[in-house]
C-alpha cells in the first residue's frame, strides 16, 4: 500500500533551479510516485516561476502569524511534473525578488513559507503521512509540527525527515527571529535551536525530525566528525542511530550518450567509437589543436575550494608543462577567474576555459573529455561523476562524501575499478592520481575495460527511492512510538 509523502524543499525542477537539490527534488518525487505512492511537493513561488508554462493556477489561501500581525498567503497549484502535484506557496513581498537566496530577511521568508505549509496541511482535506523537508530552508517545518502545532490532532500523525544536503549551509539568524515566527522562547537552549548565541534552522530540522538522512553513507559518517561536521557534529553524534545515507540517482534520459542532442556524435557501451569525434568537436570548440591521442582532462564545476580549486590550482601549472589538454567550464570565486584566465592566456593551445554555465558545453564536455577532474575537498553526493561515468569519460576525484561511494580505483591487474582517487587532501595526491590516469591511457586495452566499467555503472533514481520509502516507514515508526 502507498504512502501520502510530501516533500517540500526551496526549488524543484522544472520551477526553479541554482544547483543539485533542485534536481533531487525534481526527480525523487516522480521516482517515488512510480513506485505507487502519491507525492506532493511544495515550494515558495518565486517570480523566475513560468507560471503560464507550468500551468500554475490558484488554489486557496491560508492565514499565517508573523511578527504580531497576520499575513494571507496564497496557495497556487501545478501538475506540470506528471503524476506529483506541486503546491507553491505564494506571498510576493518574500518571495518576488528576483532571486532565491541571499536576502536579508531570509529567516523571515522561509520560516513564512514553512509555516504556511503546515497551516495548509491543518485546514486542507489532505493530510500527508510523512512530510520529507530538504535543507535549511525547510527545516522549520518539522519545528513547527512539533511545537506550536504539537496538539492539533489532525498533524499529530505525520512522520518527519529531514534530509542534509550540504550541511555547509545552516540557516543561523538572530534570535528575534524566534518572536518573527510565533515560536515560543523556551526553544532557545542547547536541546532546541540554540547554536552559538543564535537560532539555527537546520539544526531544528536535526532535532525535531524522527529519521534524518544525508545524499550519501559517507557524508553520513563524515558530518560526525570535527573535519566535516561544521560544529554541529555533537548533535548528529547524538542522532547517529537515527542518521543514514541515501546516494542521489541520475536522470539517465538527461544523460545519455546515446541519445544525447549536444554531442557530436552517440554513442554507447557497446560502441564508444562516437566518442572520438566528439573529443574533436570539444577541441575545435575551445580552439584547442586537434590531436586525438593527447589526454585531454574536462571540469565543470562551482569554481570555489569546497570542488578542489584550491588543490588544482599547483596542479594546473604543473600539468600544463606537460602534453594534455584542458577543458574548463565553470563560474564562482573571482580568485579562480583570474586564475584560470592567466594560465589560459599562458597555455592557449593546452587550455580551453569558458567562465560562466553553458549546458551544451557541460554535455560536450562530459562527453569529449577522457577524464574528468572532481578533487573536492567534501562532497555530499556530487553529480558529476555520476555523468561522467556514464559518458565513459573517467573521474579522478578525492576519495570523500559521495565521490568515495562512487569511485573505486581501478586495479590494473584485476581489471576492476571504475576511476581514480587521492585518498589525502594534497596537491600532490591529486597529481598522482591523474599520473595513474594518464599511465593507464597508454595502455590501450587497459583503457578500454576502464571505460566499459565506467560505462556499465548504474546509479538509479528508482534504487534511491526504494531506501527512501524504507525510511519513510521507519520515520512512521518512530512517531508512533513517540505518540503512543
Amino acid at each position: 500500500m502507498g504512502l501520502k509523502i510530501l516533500l517540500c524543499a526551496s526549488e524543484i525542477v522544472p520551477f526553479a533551479k541554482t544547483g543539485g537539490l533542485a534536481d533531487v527534488a525534481g526527480a525523487l518525487p516522480k521516482a517515488l510516485a512510480a513506485l505507487g505512492h502519491e507525492v506532493r511537493v511544495a515550494m515558495p513561488r518565486y517570480d523566475v516561476i513560468d507560471g503560464k508554462a507550468l500551468g500554475v493556477r490558484p488554489l486557496t489561501s491560508v492565514k499565517v502569524p508573523l511578527g504580531g500581525r497576520t499575513v494571507s498567503v496564497q496557495i497556487a497549484v501545478s501538475e506540470a511534473v506528471e503524476g506529483v502535484t506541486a503546491y507553491l506557496v505564494d506571498s510576493p513581498e518574500h518571495f518576488q525578488r528576483g532571486t532565491l537566496y541571499g536576502e536579508p530577511d531570509d529567516g523571515e521568508r522561509f520560516g513564512l513559507f514553512c509555516r504556511a505549509v503546515v497551516e495548509l496541511l491543518r485546514q486542507g482535506d489532505w493530510v500527508p503521512e510523512v512530510v520529507h523537508a530538504n535543507d535549511w530552508q525547510t527545516a522549520m517545518i518539522p519545528v513547527y509540527l512539533r511545537t506550536a502545532y504539537a496538539r492539533d490532532k489532525r498533524l499529530a500523525g505525520i512522520a518527519a525527515l529531514f534530509t542534509i544536503h550540504n550541511l555547509a549551509y545552516q540557516g543561523v539568524f538572530e534570535r528575534g527571529i524566534l518572536d518573527t515566527l510565533g515560536l515560543d522562547r523556551s526553544l532557545f537552549t542547547m536541546d532546541g535551536l540554540e547554536f552559538w548565541g543564535q537560532v539555527n534552522f537546520l539544526k531544528g530540522g536535526l532535532m525535531f525530525s524522527e529519521v534524518l538522512n544525508t545524499v550519501s553513507p559517507r557524508y553520513a559518517q563524515e558530518i560526525q566528525t570535527a573535519e566535516f561536521g561544521e560544529r554541529l557534529e555533537g548533535v548528529l553524534r547524538k542522532r547517529s542511530a537515527d542518521l543514514f545515507g541515501v546516494l542521489n540517482g541520475l536522470d539517465y534520459e538527461e544523460w545519455d550518450p546515446a541519445t544525447d542532442e549536444f554531442i557530436a556524435a552517440n554513442y554507447h557501451a557497446d560502441d564508444v567509437t562516437g566518442k572520438a569525434a566528439c573529443k574533436q568537436s570539444l577541441q575545435e570548440k575551445l580552439e584547442l589543436p586537434v590531436r586525438p591521442e593527447v589526454p585531454l582532462l574536462g571540469l565543470v564545476s562551482r569554481l570555489a575550494g569546497q570542488k578542489g580549486l584550491d588543490l588544482l590550482a599547483d596542479v594546473f601549472p604543473v600539468l600544463l608543462e606537460s602534453d594534455v589538454q584542458l577543458a574548463l567550464l565553470g563560474t564562482g570565486e573571482p580568485y579562480y577567474h583570474e586564475l584560470l584566465s592567466s594560465l589560459q592566456r599562458r597555455f592557449p593551445e593546452k587550455m580551453g576555459l569558458v567562465l560562466g554555465f553553458d549546458n551544451a558545453l557541460a554535455h560536450q564536455i562530459y562527453a569529449g573529455s577522457d577524464m574528468f577532474l572532481m578533487p573536492s575537498n567534501y562532497e555530499p553526493c556530487g553529480l558529476g561523476q555520476m555523468i561522467s561515468l556514464r559518458y565513459g569519460t573517467i573521474p579522478i576525484v578525492r576519495e570523500t562524501g559521495g565521490l568515495a561511494d562512487t569511485v573505486t580505483e581501478f586495479n590494473p591487474q584485476t581489471g576492476e575499478g571504475n576511476g581514480f582517487s587521492a585518498k589525502e587532501r594534497s596537491s600532490v595526491a591529486v597529481l598522482g592520481a591523474i599520473a595513474r590516469a594518464l599511465l593507464t591511457m597508454q595502455r590501450p586495452n587497459q583503457w578500454a575495460r576502464l571505460v566499459q566499467n565506467a560505462m556499465n555503472c548504474r546509479f538509479s533514481w528508482e534504487k534511491s527511492a526504494k531506501e527512501y520509502v524504507k525510511l519513510y516507514h521507519r520515520a512512521r515508526k518512530q512517531r508512533g512510538k513517540r505518540r503512543g
